[in-house]
């Protein structure tokens, strides 16, 4: 079993600096914690929320998978969204797929994974849906980045249905939800025009966000990240 203890050094080395700059920091995080934000993101080591947005601990409520995915038989996400909601009254929910994300790049050219194909078969609900408006696109590499611009708008919509959301609505709280994509080729953050505020805005700002894709086009940035290192040894699974 080997040691991880440079990561306890920096560990250290962080709070020091943290307390440096605020000597009350930590008690004061201790104390409670009260965000405004809820983050349902990509489980992807490249893109660290509370790093992208520019917030400090206790500042964003994190949820994170693979793909960054709202099932709605996912308890682990609905817990999540329902304790940001209803508990820490968040305002804003921020669905953020990124580009190069290696679940869609997965679902995009129909690779076997294993176990996870089962969770990444939501994507590739997301690519049959759309498949029209895919299609229509020259090269690999802008169609799997209008996919995962695609899947972040199915989960934005996925939110909005849930009861969480439709209840904190019902209710008058205050909750908005948006669709975000991060490109980590640059490190910048662009709003895929998908905000709802209300029950009532779902279905047309949805129809909005997708019709505004169509009218656009995306990133052509190569799509080598897509692929993990790990799975340049997996093979495409057939299809009939």
């Amino acid at each position: 079993m080997h040691a991880l203890d440079h990561l306890f050094v920096n560990n250290r080395n962080w709070a020091g600096r943290i307390r440096e700059q605020d000597p009350e920091f930590f008690l004061n995080l201790a104390r409670q914690q009260s965000p405004n934000y809820l983050w349902i993101g990509c489980s992807d080591s490249r893109v660290p929320a509370n790093q992208i947005v520019g917030l400090a601990p206790g500042e964003l409520f994190v949820h994170r998978n693979v793909a960054n995915l709202v099932v709605h038989t996912d308890l682990n996400c609905l817990s999540a969204m329902q304790f940001a909601v209803e508990i820490l009254k968040v305002r804003h929910i921020i669905v953020c797929g990124h580009y190069g994300c290696s679940g869609v790049g997965a679902a995009f050219r129909g690779e076997r994974l294993g176990l996870s194909d089962n969770w990444i078969r939501h994507v590739e609900d997301v690519r049959q849906k759309h498949n029209g408006l895919l299609t229509r696109l020259a090269g690999d590499a802008e169609t799997c980045n209008r996919l995962c611009e695609l899947n972040v708008i199915e989960q934005v919509a996925n939110v909005c249905c849930t009861t969480i959301a439709r209840d904190a609505w019902k209710n008058g709280q205050e909750l908005s939800v948006h669709g975000w994509i991060y490109d980590i080729s640059d490190g910048l953050l662009r709003d895929l025009n998908f905000t709802v505020s209300s029950d009532q805005q779902t279905m047309a700002a949805y129809q909005a966000a997708v019709a505004g894709l169509s009218t656009t086009v995306p990133s052509r940035r190569s799509t080598h990240s897509l692929r993990h290192p790990k799975l340049d040894g997996l093979k495409p699974s057939s299809s009939n």
